[in-house]
């Protein structure tokens, strides 16, 4: 698989159906910064951790005017049932053939208990306004992530 998109590069174009209803497009963010972050699956404890860390700090993110995307390779049913059952008002993107996944390279082979699979690593990735990369998180820890996002978009020039 590809390598993840340093900063600086442009952000691989994406266009996924969304909980929220229709598609979402990268380019529907232009003229204004966006987070993106890809996770595993859909209600399991590290990516509800996330999940509830990004929808806790909703206002702030709203504030700085910068939205939160969430992709996971789940359907938009599971999406909407996640969604729902945590209050997440942000939209989340079912990359079911994890195409996207792969443009950001973060489709990797994991292995558990010595079983081998393929799937998505935890990352993030912050996209300026012009739709370069600003900042990437690799193998995310969820606890305090979006904290650290929070910072970095303090960070972007306006």
């Amino acid at each position: 698989m590809g390598a993840s998109p340093e900063p600086g590069a442009t952000a691989p174009a994406f266009s996924l159906p969304s909980s929220a209803g229709g598609k979402v497009k990268l380019s529907d963010f232009k003229g204004r910064p966006v987070v993106v972050y890809f996770y595993p699956k859909d209600d399991t404890p590290g990516c509800t951790i996330e999940a509830k860390g990004f929808q806790a700090h909703a206002a702030a993110f709203q504030k700085a005017g910068v939205p939160v995307v969430g992709i996971s390779p789940d359907s938009v049913e599971s999406h909407c049932g996640f969604a729902e059952k945590y209050g997440l008002d942000f939209a989340l993107l079912s990359d079911e053939k994890h195409a996207v996944a792969e443009k950001y390279g973060v489709w990797v082979e994991k292995n558990m208990y010595g079983k081998k699979y393929w799937g998505v690593q935890r990352s993030t990735f912050l996209i300026d306004k012009n739709g370069k990369i600003a900042n990437v998180w690799p193998k995310v820890k969820p606890e305090g992530h979006a904290e650290a996002v929070l910072e970095a978009i303090a960070e972007l020039s306006p």
